[in-house]
């Protein structure tokens, strides 16, 4: 049942001392602010991680070679290895089971692609139909590359947005034909990619016809391939990091490089860097709570000492109520109501004025590694009734303490 003389009550107490009970609610706002804070920017790390690793698949390895650095066999160091079809093929079927999506590449740095009396340079890649998938890519319209587009060896051409924009401006170009290197390609579909304009300033035409235009023979770039996800994320990082160890061993015995030559053969797990890097999210998220919790329980060590200095002053008075034949329960009710009081109030501001910071502040922050910093509001509501119950908790002793004071003992209180 509401009191109104209740509330005035506590309103006249709480007025006698202004600059005290600011402090305390802005001590309890102020531990209810920076938490909000540091978990909004603990996501928008998590978000900007995520966005990087969303540009291609998370479970990709990457392979691609250099130069051997170690004699080995009577083999001089020096060689550059040249991985071929047949490595791409006899991986492919040894790994068969664990793979989801696999491509070989022959890539092309700086193109010069025109189309009429428009021209630049741009990278062309040979690829496979699952590239697609790979590289995350969708279709804007049209179709990417296919099995039969390999076997034929059409001159076909995906290019991106970006390509597209910069030789089509506002034209249609599916049909048409672009010119790499002064040889025709059809184009025959539009893709965009959440890796941004970067990754849509190329086209994929089929691996065999860029091998068979670019005089490549059976020569490949990269192997690329993506590892069947487990439910557990551990059992898929440790069959990917596995299958990353397989591939090396078994490139290097097929091109003769030395089993410590770190150079020749190159194979990048992504699965691996995402456990790594989440990991270190998690720690920064642990750390930014523990220093959230800890500003709160600041406040509400706060709380608690302004609720015994009221105490301490209003001795007498409560005293006098006890003489008057006011109940041990309503004493601490009286005393609890002002704690909760100040605790929600002032918590509930530094909650509002933290998510409408993260609000304003947020799409504001520019950065590869910190995108839209933000809060559940539920677990930030919930943080602030975990707040109120320790305030009520902080205000409970001095009250228990003063509900069991003696009215002769308090009346003779100074």
């Amino acid at each position: 049942m509401f009191d109104i003389e209740r509330w005035q009550e506590i309103f006249e107490t709480l007025s006698k001392n202004k600059l005290r009970t600011f402090l305390t609610g802005l001590s309890v706002a102020s531990g209810i602010f920076i938490l909000v804070i540091l978990l909004g920017f603990s996501k928008g790390i998590e978000n900007g991680v995520k966005s990087q690793f969303e540009q291609d698949a998370t479970n990709l390895i990457t392979v691609w070679t250099g130069v051997t650095t170690k004699e080995y066999k009577g083999l001089n160091p020096g060689r550059y290895i040249q991985m071929k079809n047949e490595n791409f093929d006899r991986i492919s079927q040894k790994y068969e089971d664990n793979i989801e999506y696999e491509t070989s590449l022959y890539s092309i740095w700086g193109a010069e692609i025109s189309y009429q009396n428009e021209t630049g340079n741009y990278r062309v890649r040979g690829a496979m139909p699952d590239h697609q998938f790979i590289e995350n890519a969708d279709m804007e319209y049209g179709r990417f590359v296919n099995q039969s587009d390999l076997n034929d060896n059409r001159k076909v051409a995906v290019i991106g947005r970006r390509l597209k924009q910069d030789l089509f401006k506002d034209e249609d170009p599916i049909d048409k034909n672009i010119s790499i290197f002064g040889v025709n390609f059809k184009v025959i579909g539009v893709f965009v990619d959440p890796g941004g304009e970067r990754e849509e300033q190329q086209a994929y035409i089929p691996l065999t016809t860029s091998q068979k235009v670019f005089n490549a023979g059976d020569n490949i770039r990269n192997i690329l391939f993506t590892v069947k996800m487990s439910d557990n994320f551990d059992e898929a990082v440790a069959l990917s990091q596995n299958m990353s160890n397989a591939v090396e061993s078994d490139l290097k015995l097929m091109h003769t490089v030395s089993p410590d030559d770190t150079s020749a053969i190159r194979v990048f797990n992504t699965l691996e860097e995402a456990k790594q890097i989440y990991g270190l999210i998690d720690m920064i998220r642990y750390v930014f709570w523990f220093v959230g919790i800890f500003t709160i329980v600041a406040g509400v060590v706060g709380v608690g000492n302004i609720m015994l200095i009221i105490v301490k002053e209003r001795t007498k008075e409560i005293g006098i109520r006890k003489a008057l034949g006011a109940l041990p329960m309503s004493i601490i009710g009286m005393i609890l109501q002002e704690a909760i009081f100040v605790t929600m109030f002032a918590g509930l501001f530094g909650l509002i004025f933290g998510l409408g910071l993260l609000e304003v502040v947020g799409p504001q922050i520019e950065s590869d590694f910190i995108k839209y910093p933000q809060v559940d509001f539920n677990i930030a509501l919930s943080a602030v009734f975990i707040l109120v119950f320790a305030g009520t908790l902080a205000g409970f002793i001095p009250a228990y303490r003063a509900a069991k004071i003696k009215p002769i003992v308090a009346l003779r209180d100074e």
